[in-house]
């Protein structure tokens, strides 16, 4: 069984992220889609003594009508800033200049979207998870649009299990996937809490935090490995299973 999984880049990801590349053996970074304002593309969430703060890469024309592949950084300055406001918020982790150093080989590659893709890549890594092997999807030439698009970018690469996140719930055909001798599941995202510096504990920070804060060898143990197969999710929303 090929797992796939297909996702946007995201920006220094949350620990959940992680855990749903973790279980690819084929990850498709769907470089080619449309800029979402106030998605997690270019974003992430730090706590700090003063309450949970954003980590946002400012972007040429805010990003608008532009394929992620092309987005471009508002101000070249931005990593400093970044590295500054993750230095103060994790300043007695034990492991913070590991932290930093992710950041700053990130900030460091030549253009935002690959900035992007390397923050994840190396995220992952520092948890002692292996890498998958990856695709473009705007090198595939695989056209479509919605549901459609998805499937055919599975079946491009040999794929027989396609695990992902919860959004697609609004607009999967499921049964087309089954039809298809593709089976879909959905993560399950129980992150086990490692001690954090601010307030309660937050799963939905950037994955520096874990990093920051656990050792390398204990890191992996915080991510989830589960899935929830795609008709048990549905009813657990409450959504219909209809074919």
């Amino acid at each position: 069984m090929t797992t796939v999984v297909i996702s946007q880049p995201m920006y220094l990801p949350w620990p959940g992220f992680l855990s749903h590349l973790a279980l690819a053996d084929v990850l498709i970074w769907l470089d080619d889609a449309q800029f979402s304002r106030g998605s997690f593309t270019n974003r992430i969430q730090i706590r700090t003594a003063d309450g949970s703060k954003w980590l946002s890469v400012p972007l040429v024309g805010k990003g608008f009508a532009m394929p992620i592949r092309d987005l471009v950084a508002a101000q070249p300055d931005w990593p400093r800033s970044h590295g500054d406001l993750i230095r103060q918020a994790l300043q007695r982790a034990p492991y913070l200049r590991e932290a930093l150093t992710i950041l700053e080989q990130a900030a460091a590659r030549e253009s935002l979207c690959e900035t992007l893709i390397a923050s994840a890549e190396l995220c992952l890594t520092a948890c002692q998870v292996p890498y998958p092997e990856t695709r473009r999807a705007s090198d595939m030439n695989v056209s479509g649009s919605s549901w459609r698009r998805v499937l055919e970018l599975v079946h491009a690469v040999g794929g027989t299990r396609y695990v992902t996140g919860h959004g697609a719930a609004n607009y999967l055909d499921h049964f087309a996937f089954e039809a298809d001798g593709v089976a879909v599941e959905y993560m399950d995202y129980s992150i086990a809490p490692w001690p954090q510096r601010h307030g309660e504990f937050s799963q939905f920070v950037t994955s520096l935090d874990l990093i920051a804060n656990v050792e390398p060898e204990l890191r992996r143990n915080h991510l989830s490995r589960s899935t929830i197969p795609w008709r048990d999710f549905l009813a657990r929303k409450g959504l219909p299973v209809t074919g």
